[in-house]
């Protein structure tokens, strides 16, 4: 069986020096009938590795629930990385960050900010459960058992967030425990507070970083004084978040930057290979002073993007790589147009108003309520009020809809630091919450969701509330099974509509005319719209589409522009910084 091993200058592969050239592909972000895909093209540009973050929240989204099969198959998704002749690197967190939701620490951690990610016993109780499980799939894996595992990562970027090297030393422990013996690393930023409190003695230091190569290289090195330089996450793109621009990155200077890497004799990780997409609820959010979710695609302006084609920065960067290491002869199609037709919706009336709940003093939050979609309407009995008064939120996270007895009288928003709004007089007070989606970075990390505290009506507290969850993916299969149709009203409406394909493929659903809300196609969830931006297309991947009849659900929170259903040819992520 072959060997990988950390030598006085370079990584071994059966003890000759071996240059580690990956990319990052999230299982969990990609259908699984399109891994095989995504996993070919990483190899034809060059790539010896693929690298991937475990999500937990994903494996286990409730405690004891724990899944590894379809979307959540990490067996399965290694099995065909081997299959491709290509190695593989895992990280396995506990915290992944990723952009992903509480960076992929489950809501249900009985942990908050003091004890999250620290050797809190009860934490770290539950963080042993969670990697044991993961090392049951990554262990037989290993390089030496004939699997393609090579290196696996302990925590991330933690230099950034703590220093608690008790919390580091027992996720060594647990790990080595659970049959790991491959190279184990740690990664964090090239700044000399984070890679002295993020690391161990006995792990490996990398890197994380997209410019300035030659400086944050030597940072790097005075760290980490023998074995190989690495990048274990090469920036080649950024995220977008609702409100802002489309990020992309010069693929001419990103093409330099790992010339620049690979020529230092630095292994890399290419951050990302492929972005995919936050489907259903699942992306992260920012919060450095303000508020701020992040969109659906996570397309990350990488070499494939979203929908898998090869782009610019593909063949700038596997022309690079062919100067250090063979690249094979075979090259991916640019891909094809997706079809582009337009089909009429029709209402199916309101879709907000449905349930009820016993009363409580306060708003009861998403996380008292075990509730993992996106909204709770909040319903309290109004006092008598002779004029307009003001309505008083402690927070709300993140985003509400007010009404009263069933007219609409405004919006408070986290992202804008929205806490009052005068509200008219009348008997209900309705108070829909959005959870827009959990922090993934800093220190808001295990925060509830909801309507937060005891709101006040002019002064006076607000008791008795009624705290409704709403499961989103629930209503919308209810939806799909129905065949009536009901008056639009005049905010949150439900839609459905009717399309025939010739055969499973692409599709790029135009989301422009739309307002706020949640997008399914045969009962798939594909993830929030809005007409906020810069994202103006959901990305519907072939294998949930089939030939013949298929369908669509909108969740609208606001309004249609348009009653219509547009799918445009490509992929369309907003506009560019000029």
């Amino acid at each position: 069986m072959s060997t990988f091993s950390i030598g006085d200058t370079d990584f071994l592969r059966d003890g000759h020096p071996h240059q580690v050239i990956s990319g990052a592909i999230h299982y969990f972000r990609v259908h699984p009938e399109q891994w095989h895909d995504r996993i070919r093209k990483a190899r034809r540009m060059g790539l010896n590795t693929v690298e991937t973050y475990v999500a937990w929240n994903a494996h286990e989204p409730r405690r004891g629930e724990w899944d590894a099969t379809g979307w959540n198959d990490l067996g399965r998704f290694l099995d065909l990385v081997r299959e491709e002749g290509m190695d593989a690197i895992v990280r396995p967190g506990p915290y992944i960050c990723a952009e992903w939701h509480n960076g992929g620490l489950p809501t249900w951690l009985a942990a908050d900010e003091g004890t999250l990610r620290t050797s809190d016993p009860d934490y770290l109780a539950d963080v042993t459960g969670y990697l044991r499980r993961v090392y049951e799939i990554v262990a037989p894996r290993q390089i030496q058992h004939g699997g393609p595992v090579v290196l696996v990562q302990i925590e991330n970027e933690y230099g950034a967030y703590g220093s608690d090297k008790a919390y580091l030393e027992e996720l060594v422990r647990v790990t080595k425990e659970s049959g790991i013996t491959v190279p184990l690393t740690t990664v964090d930023q090239p700044v000399d507070q984070m890679l002295a409190d993020g690391s161990l003695a006995g792990l490996h230091r990398t890197g994380s970083f997209g410019s300035r190569i030659s400086e944050r290289l030597s940072t790097l090195r005075e760290h980490q004084p023998t074995g190989p330089l690495m990048c274990s996450e090469f920036w080649d793109g950024w995220f977008d978040w609702w409100g802002g621009i489309h990020h992309t990155t010069d693929v001419a200077a990103a093409a330099a930057d790992l010339d620049a890497l690979l020529a230092a004799g630095a292994s890399v990780n290419i951050y990302m290979f492929h972005g995919g997409t936050n489907f259903a609820l699942t992306n992260g959010a920012n919060h450095k002073g303000r508020y701020l979710p992040l969109v659906t695609s996570y397309d990350y302006d990488a070499p494939l993007d979203e929908a898998g084609n090869p782009t610019a920065k593909y063949f700038a960067l596997r022309d690079v790589i062919a100067k250090y290491a063979h690249v094979p002869e075979d090259t991916p199609d640019a891909g094809s147009a997706g079809p582009s037709f337009t089909i009429p919706l029709s209402s199916v009336g309101s879709w907000t108003e449905t349930g009820t709940a016993d009363p409580a003093v306060q708003p009861t939050t998403f996380d008292e309520l075990g509730h993992l979609s996106a909204l709770v309407r909040y319903d309290v009995d109004l006092p008598a009020l002779s004029a307009p008064a003001v309505l008083t939120v402690d927070e709300v996270r993140d985003l509400a809809w007010v009404r009263v007895d069933g007219e609409s009288v405004g919006t408070l928003s986290r992202t804008r630091h929205d806490r009052a709004l005068t509200i008219p007089p009348g008997r209900t007070l309705s108070i829909l919450v959005e959870d827009q989606g959990r922090v993934n970075y800093d220190h808001h990390l295990g925060e509830e969701k909801g309507l937060i505290g005891a709101p006040s009506l002019a002064g006076e507290p607000l008791q008795g509330w009624r705290s409704v969850p709403l499961d989103v993916a629930a209503i919308a299969a209810a939806i799909l099974e129905r065949d009536d149709e009901a008056p639009a009203g005049d905010d949150a409406s439900a839609w459905v509509g009717e399309f025939d394909l010739t055969g499973s493929a692409d599709l790029f659903l135009d989301t422009t005319q739309w307002g706020k809300g949640y997008a399914f196609v045969n009962g798939f969830f594909l993830g929030r719209y809005w007409r906020n931006g810069p994202q103006r297309t959901l990305y519907v991947p072939a294998p949930v589409t089939r030939s013949g009849r298929n369908r669509i659900v909108v969740l609208e929170l606001e309004h249609l522009l348009e009653s219509q259903a547009r799918f445009v040819p490509e992929l369309s992520l907003g506009d560019l910084e000029e």
